[in-house]
């Protein structure tokens, strides 16, 4: 972090955790949300926060990518044609959208897909509402979003191109060598060098699971 640790009493990292637990999060693929770049939108209706992402081939600039939005006022969404999205309230009271001229209304953690070439926008809120967007490449990936209550399962196995959010309670991100990271809420566990991670704790969590499609269909990958 380019200070010497003989000169700080209590080393923390970014997110407000020791050092030591920090490199261990870190090589666990853990992903702070309270370290995640906030970027508004130009419209002033609300603002995004990059989770992860993967791939430059696509025209939007990622094979996929997964976001946490805070949306503060209706109004319309971005174009991402060649994009599938998924879009999941995971605070708030819920909002409706309008995609393509038909009105669908979002509750609480109820994921809903749709093409991000459509003409969409939200029409009404209850309130502020934060959401989680999955993007992919239609032509070459494929999303699949879940809701997991820690509590009412065993422990989660994160591996690959996959993605968990702690939407609500705490977890702890165990690795294979034991080794272990706390989990606040809206932290995430990413794609990291550990070929397998286990999540355990209470609350919920949303895993996302990024697959090939022609792998969908069988073929070899």
């Amino acid at each position: 972090m380019g200070t010497d640790r003989a000169d700080r009493t209590d080393p923390v990292d970014s997110a407000g955790y020791p050092d030591s637990a920090g490199s261990v999060a870190d090589r666990l693929g853990v992903l702070r949300f309270d370290g995640l770049l906030t970027v508004p939108w130009r419209n002033g209706g609300g603002l995004t926060r990059e989770v992860a992402s993967a791939g430059r081939s696509g025209s939007q600039g990622f094979d996929w990518r997964v976001s946490i939005a805070d949306v503060d006022e209706p109004g319309p969404f971005s174009a991402f044609p060649g994009v599938d999205r998924v879009i999941t309230v995971v605070r708030g009271e819920g909002m409706v959208l309008v995609v393509d001229g038909v009105e669908h209304s979002l509750g609480l953690y109820e994921p809903f897909g749709f093409d991000g070439a459509s003409q969409t926008r939200c029409s009404r809120l209850s309130g502020p509402v934060r959401d989680l967007n999955v993007m992919t490449r239609s032509d070459l990936l494929s999303a699949a979003v879940a809701i997991r209550d820690l509590s009412q399962t065993r422990p989660i196995a994160i591996a690959g191109a996959q993605v968990l959010v702690l939407l609500t309670g705490s977890a702890v991100v165990v690795g294979a060598d034991g080794s272990r990271a706390d989990l606040r809420s809206l932290d995430a566990v990413g794609p990291s060098g550990e070929h397998v991670r286990l999540v355990e704790g209470s609350g919920r969590a949303v895993v996302i699971r990024i697959e090939h499609r022609h792998h969908l269909r069988g073929e070899p990958c």
